[in-house]
C-alpha cells in the first residue's frame, strides 16, 4: 500500500463534503508531476486530504477505490483521475506550521514543492502525521 496527500481548497470541496458524499471522482489535476503520481496510485492506497487556503492542514483520510483512468471530460488523454471514498477524519487537524517545525518531515515534497497538489507520503511520515493528529 502507498500513501498520498491530496490537496483541496475547502471552499470548493472539503473533507466534510467527501464525508457527506461518501465517495467522489478526484479530478482537476493538470500538473505533470501530480499526474505522474496519480498514475502510480492503486486501489486500496490511502490519502491524506489536505485543506489549502486559510486552513493549510491535513484533516482526514480517504481510500483510493479505483486506480487511475482517463478523464472523460478532458481533451488531453494524459489527464487521469481516480475515485476515492472517505475513511475517517483525523482526530485533530495537522497544520502546515506543525509539519514545518517537525524534523521528521525534512525534505518532504509538501515542503519542497509547495504548490504540488498530489504528494507521495513516505510511511514514516504517514505514521508521524497520525501521531500528531492524536496529540502525541
Amino acid at each position: 500500500m502507498a500513501y498520498w496527500l491530496l490537496k483541496t481548497e475547502p471552499d470548493c470541496f472539503s473533507f466534510a463534503d467527501l464525508q457527506r458524499e461518501k465517495k467522489t471522482v478526484w479530478d482537476g489535476v493538470t500538473n505533470a508531476l501530480a499526474l505522474k503520481h496519480i498514475r502510480t496510485m492503486k486501489k486500496g492506497d490511502l490519502a491524506l486530504i489536505y485543506h489549502t487556503g486559510g486552513e493549510r492542514a491535513a484533516v482526514g483520510v480517504a481510500e483510493i477505490t479505483r486506480g487511475p483512468y482517463p478523464d472523460p471530460k478532458a481533451e488531453d488523454e494524459k489527464i487521469v483521475i481516480i475515485d476515492i471514498k472517505a475513511k475517517k477524519p483525523l482526530p485533530q487537524p495537522v497544520g502546515l506550521d506543525l509539519i514545518k517545525a517537525d524534523k521528521a518531515f525534512a525534505g518532504w515534497d509538501l515542503l519542497r514543492i509547495g504548490r504540488l497538489s498530489v504528494v507521495p507520503v513516505p510511511q514514516a511520515m504517514w505514521k508521524r502525521i497520525e501521531q500528531l493528529a492524536s496529540g502525541k
